[in-house]
């Protein structure tokens, strides 16, 4: 049900003539049963609180809406036009307020999750099926997001919620979870390239290089793996722009430049053109559940807590290759 609805017609609003949701549910209920006893026993009132309502109706319409007589109640043919225009424009509004409340209190219907990157589509998988073991009418469909703009798909309501390497800013439209697991960063670098034969890097050495950027993400994401200078002060220099993984390895293994990953990408990512060299201080990859603000709901919450349960379970669930028997639990 709702609390509080106010019809107003405008030409007479000067005068303060609204037409509250309690004068149009009374007004329709003695429309269908036609006896002011019944009408206040069904809605809870008092017969003279539903006279009351209907004289003031009248009053502010200007005509008589019903014939009352001691043996009968019946709508005039103004009242019955009234009645036939207000009343599936009401049913309609009390079934999208119901509707509203149940997608955002319940746990059911579709739950849209966008997943980053490679081995990160298996966790979300398996989240969704530990998700459907606590949620049976809730449906998981998944979608893989372009690097180069994930929250593209968040802000265009294309998905619900995104699995990515992102915290956002405060003041910006999104809300993050908290973090679910932690890679270490690793550098891809062509097979040829010198660091490949080396058993670690450092961020200094990403100014010896270009490094790629994705294109169209937000500064503070890019920030985020590639500073803008080394920690010595030196300037990194950017490479090509690239949309997705693919593109990503496919510049780095012909020399456009290099790039950094977390460590999930060695075993997945694997290619003959490509290296990976462990990023000793270059900080660490947070995965966690992001959403937009005004799109929160409980099949989200939800979700997140299921993900939040799912990987306490395990150090690092990318590279986890055991699958518990019963997730859902």
């Amino acid at each position: 049900m709702i609390d509080y609805v106010t019809f107003v017609n405008p030409e007479v609003h000067e005068r303060g003539s609204a037409v509250e949701r309690r004068d149009i549910e009374i007004f329709l209920e003695l429309g269908r049963e036609l006896h002011f006893g019944r009408t206040a026993e069904n809605l809870h009132v008092s017969t003279a609180r539903v006279s009351q309502t209907i004289k003031k109706m009248e009053r502010r319409i200007g005509v008589p809406l019903f014939e009352r007589t001691s043996r009968r109640v019946a709508l005039t043919p103004v009242g019955r036009r009234l009645h036939d225009d207000l009343d599936p424009a009401y049913r309609r509004i009390l079934e999208g307020i119901d509707r509203a409340i149940a997608a955002g209190r319940g746990v059911d219907g579709v739950l849209r999750v966008g997943f980053i990157g490679t081995a990160v589509g298996r966790f979300v998988v398996e989240v969704a099926d530990a998700f459907h073991t606590r949620h049976s009418t809730c449906r998981v469909r998944i979608r893989e997001s372009p690097y180069s703009d994930g929250t593209a798909l968040l802000g265009d309501d294309e998905i619900d919620v995104l699995l990515a390497v992102l915290s956002p800013p405060e003041g910006s439209e999104f809300t993050a979870g908290p973090v679910l697991f932690r890679e270490a960063p690793m550098l891809a670098v062509p097979a040829r390239h010198p660091f490949a034969r080396r058993a670690s890097v450092s961020l200094d050495d990403l100014a010896r290089d270009k490094v790629l950027r994705p294109r169209l993400i937000p500064d503070f994401v890019d920030e985020a793996v590639v500073p803008r200078r080394t920690p010595s002060g030196a300037l990194i220099e950017r490479g090509p722009a690239f949309d997705t993984i693919q593109e990503m390895l496919a510049l780095v293994g012909v020399g456009k430049g290099v790039f950094p990953v977390p460590t999930h990408a060695s075993r997945y990512d694997a290619r003959p053109d490509v290296a990976y060299v462990p990023l000793l201080d270059g900080p660490p990859f947070e995965w966690r559940l992001v959403w937009r603000t005004t799109a929160e709901t409980a099949r989200i919450q939800a979700f997140a807590q299921t993900a939040h349960d799912y990987a306490a379970l395990r150090p690092n669930p990318l590279l986890d290759t055991d699958t518990d028997p019963d997730p859902g639990r």
